[in-house]
């Protein structure tokens, strides 16, 4: 077992790694939409906030030697379902290979983030 820290993500805002690596796979934690450089959540809605929070996923697969395209499920959370299909918009731009994938509905998200995704991917 490896535990994974990525030096382009943001810093982990709780007692977690970003990232374990273990026979071959990654398992992530979640990344929300905090900016890498100011620790504070992107300006924004919905949109914004997806990208920003796939871009902190890049780059804590990238540091454990995967990638999106080797993304094999993630687990989406949202805060409000009516965000579903703008969040759909940005994150099918990312997942072109369509991961296995489970999106729900959450109260609430640490820093009152609207959106938070977690990837399970294999290591090349």
């Amino acid at each position: 077992m490896e535990i994974i820290i990525a030096k382009k993500a943001p810093s982990a805002i709780g007692p977690y790694s970003h990232a374990i690596a273990l026979n071959g796979l990654v398992f992530t934690s979640g990344q929300i939409p905090i900016i890498p450089e100011t620790g504070e959540i992107i300006n924004g809605g919905i949109k914004e906030q997806a990208e920003q929070s796939i871009q902190n996923l890049k780059a804590v697969l990238d540091a454990a030697g995967s990638g999106l395209a080797h993304v094999i499920k993630t687990t989406c959370f949202l805060t409000d379902m009516k965000d579903f299909t703008a969040f759909n918009e940005v994150y099918s731009k990312h997942f072109t290979g369509k991961p296995a994938r489970s999106c729900v509905a959450v109260l609430a998200l640490p820093k009152s983030s609207l959106v938070e995704i977690e990837a399970v991917a294999e290591i090349p």
